[in-house]
């Protein structure tokens, strides 16, 4: 026990350097830095938004507009004695995003409930997914608008009534069902909860996996470069001791990587998320429970096996991929196979539903051994736990043969000369 100590003191050792933790601090900074940044940006994108406005009608209707644009949160900064051309130009040097232009006549267009049509000008002055917000501004305007003028229309025909009965006269109760619960609630925003709750275990899986099997597959081609695994396989130590070791450390040193990566990747999130969102999203916590969508204890756990099985596979597969490369610069490449293997039932995730799809397409995506942490958090709200236990026992299986099969190459002098090479021909000396 105490070598096996000593030889897993050494692993981490040597995956854990000055290199790994300052990137690791760099990444927790700028997602920080970024986060922060991107909420004061939709702070601003959300918040009052200012548009001009050249009211040439002048008309006890074209002012009540204003007036209801002003109660929508538009901050209307009015121009005065201008032609359409002159407050074209104002507009463009301030601020505003927009120009509301209403023409002369609005008011008497709008007693034949014919009303002439209002222009209005989008000043694009940043390309960036939150900066260009013009076009939401219109749509925004214009539902303002138009909630205006039915309003107006409706009191001035039919003063007893409320307009707001008379534009939407049906109204509808939804209810969703999960099995044997109901709840009133919609479907849509359902769906959308569990997915942003389902969101975060594909991201933890692919950090996990990516940044534990880099490690072990460039420890096992630097030592083969270095010549420094044939001193490591005459140590009095059993070979697979040695894989366990390097496993158990790539494990312990990537888990502490994503926990970093996650708490960055949640302050992001952080800042992107509105307040509105997060205040709707504890609102429905009650109805998630009454649908019993939510992991209990035992949930937790069987996702926890899951994610830890998945680990396993991956380092195994790690392992005997870095035995396979020639060098440190070749095991970059060996990478590819598992990232693949990962990234296909994460995409697969996002976009299809497994439930529906072609027979030989579900069955290609259940045998990648890295889709069926992606499928326990449906399969757990739906209560489908013969698939969730299928789905452990399979990956256990395969990590097992993994094992064995490494064990097997680590137990030979095979492992010293054991190399995959793409393309290159061995040059013949004369």
């Amino acid at each position: 026990m105490k070598r096996f100590l000593n030889l897993l003191k050494k692993e981490i050792k040597d995956l854990v350097n000055v290199q790994l933790v300052v990137s690791l601090a760099f990444t927790l900074l700028l997602f920080n830095f970024i986060g922060q940044m991107s909420r004061k940006e939709v702070q601003k994108a959300t918040g009052v938004q200012a548009i001009s406005a050249l009211d040439l009608d002048g008309s006890i209707s074209s002012r009540a507009i204003l007036a209801g644009l002003e109660s929508a949160r538009f901050k209307i900064e009015r121009i005065e004695g201008k032609s359409k051309e002159q407050a074209i130009d104002i507009a463009r040097g301030g601020e505003s995003k927009l120009l509301l232009v209403i023409p002369s006549g609005f008011g008497d267009s709008l007693k034949d409930f014919k009303p002439n049509p209002i222009e209005t000008y989008s000043y694009m002055r940043s390309f960036s997914l939150i900066g260009a917000r013009g076009s939401a501004i219109v749509r925004g305007v214009l539902s303002a608008l138009n909630n205006v003028l039915s309003d107006n229309f409706l009191k001035e025909k039919l003063p007893s009534l409320d307009p707001a009965s008379l534009k939407t006269p049906i109204k509808s109760k939804d209810f969703v069902i999960v099995q044997d619960r109901m709840a009133e609630a919609s479907a849509s925003d359902i769906a959308g909860l569990v997915s942003s709750q389902s969101l975060l275990i594909p991201v933890v899986l692919m950090m996990i996996v990516m940044s534990s099997s880099q490690m072990v597959i460039s420890a096992v081609a630097m030592e083969k470069q270095n010549k420094t695994l044939e001193t490591l396989l005459t140590v009095p130590i059993r070979r697979t001791s040695i894989i366990t070791a390097k496993m158990f450390a790539a494990g312990l040193v990537g888990l502490t990587s994503a926990g970093i990566y996650m708490v960055g990747f949640k302050s992001f999130m952080g800042g992107i998320g509105r307040d509105d969102l997060q205040a709707a999203t504890s609102q429905s916590v009650a109805v998630m429970r009454r649908l019993g969508l939510y992991f209990d204890t035992s949930g937790y756990l069987i996702l926890g096996a899951a994610l830890f099985l998945a680990i396993l596979v991956a380092l195994a597969m790690a392992m005997i991929l870095g035995v396979l490369a020639e060098d440190f610069r070749s095991a970059q490449s060996m990478l590819m196979p598992l990232m693949f293997m990962v990234m296909i039932p994460y995409f697969l995730s996002l976009f299809a539903d497994i439930n529906t799809v072609s027979l030989p397409v579900k069955i290609f995506i259940l045998a990648i051994p890295f889709s069926h942490p992606f499928l326990v958090s449906q399969n757990l709200y739906l209560g489908n736990f013969g698939l969730i236990f299928g789905g452990l026992a399979y990956m256990l299986v395969v990590f097992t043969v993994l094992v064995v099969f490494a064990a097997r190459v680590f137990s030979t002098d095979r492992i010293l000369t054991m190399k995959l090479r793409f393309g290159k021909k061995r040059t013949t000396v004369a």
